[in-house]
């Protein structure tokens, strides 16, 4: 008898852990859970997890990979339109994480808690003989009933992305040496470290989700990839998504890249680590939203709309549909 295909991320979040949620997790529909806080606020919990060797590259610079794991999960809240409050922190390192590894890796968080304006709760330490593995749990605030959920968006509102996409999946390409056309385009000047830091520093768009308040009626980060971040919005919302793909922005060096290989337009679709916010409002909103990304210096695009489909459909600039082979990162399977 043949054996079934392991169950992917979804699907074992589904049959193991959601019969298990609290009222606060949304029935783990979402990338948050909300618990009541003080007066007029909930709190905002999230929490993600990297593994060196899938989520950052071992000769990563520690303070870097400190920042990621913290930004991955201020994205979360940024998504929800929350304002961050602390974190805890749990690490399984490996003997080679020495103390010097660790030094530069509280530099990291250091110098990210400063800026986010943020601070460490809690958490726990321990050792490993396998890969470093990095969790952070994030506590933000929103007003309550006010926080932007995955599960509100509406048909008809359009699809909204913030800042560039596929800029993530071309900075591992650069490190790993993927691209042989790299030295004879021309990437305009530090466009290749650019990329780079796209992928070791994601910025997390907590001022814009927080201002999206009001405008918006769903958001989720990119994380996974477009599609599949979209995809989510979709389904908990009983939805379908219609997307244009000529729409999609791409940054300078991006568009050299994917101009001389179109196959590459697919990592704007489809691959993780943007953490941008893709976000579905009613068409009424769209020049205060072109305008609030203008103020912010954070370009905002619409890309496409919602109806009463299923899943997220694509097309190029002639109308064509355009069929995947997948819509994102895939943790299992």
């Amino acid at each position: 008898m043949a054996s079934s295909p392991p169950l992917d991320e979804f699907a074992r979040i589904a049959r193991f852990f959601a019969p298990l949620a609290a009222p606060g997790g949304l029935k783990l529909l979402d990338d948050a859970a909300l618990l009541a806080g003080p007066a007029g606020f909930q709190y905002v919990l999230t929490a993600d997890a990297i593994v060196e060797g899938i989520h950052f590259r071992p000769d990563d610079p520690p303070a870097t990979v400190a920042q990621k794991l913290l930004r991955v999960n201020l994205s979360d809240l940024a998504a929800k339109g929350a304002v961050p409050v602390g974190y805890l922190l749990t690490t399984a390192l490996p003997p080679a994480h020495d103390e010097a590894w660790l030094a530069e890796f509280a530099r990291g968080l250091a110098a990210d808690q400063k800026r986010y304006r943020i601070g460490l709760l809690g958490g726990d330490s321990t050792a490993t003989s396998g890969p470093a593995v990095l969790s952070l749990t994030a506590i933000g605030r929103v007003a309550k009933g006010r926080a932007l959920l995955r599960a509100k968006a509406k048909p008809g509102d359009r699809v909204f992305v913030s800042g560039t996409l596929g800029d993530a999946a071309l900075g591992l390409a650069v490190l790993r040496g993927d691209l042989p056309d790299l030295d004879a385009l021309n990437l305009g000047t530090g466009g290749r470290d650019f990329l780079v830091r796209r992928y070791r520093l994601p910025e997390p768009r907590l001022e814009l989700g927080r201002r999206l308040i009001g405008a918006a009626h769903a958001a989720a980060d990119i994380s996974d990839g477009l599609v599949a971040d979209l995809g989510h919005i979709c389904k908990a919302s009983h939805l379908g998504a219609m997307i244009d793909a000529s729409l999609l922005p791409l940054s300078r060096p991006a568009r050299a890249l994917i101009g001389a290989a179109p196959e590459r337009r697919h990592l704007a679709l489809t691959s993780g680590d943007d953490y941008e916010l893709v976000f579905a409002a009613p068409a009424a909103a769209r020049r205060r939203l072109l305008a609030l990304g203008k103020s912010l210096g954070v370009p905002v695009t619409e890309i496409g709309r919602l109806d009463k489909g299923k899943g997220v459909r694509i097309r190029d600039a002639a109308g064509r549909e355009i069929t995947l082979d997948r819509s994102g990162y895939r943790h299992f399977g």
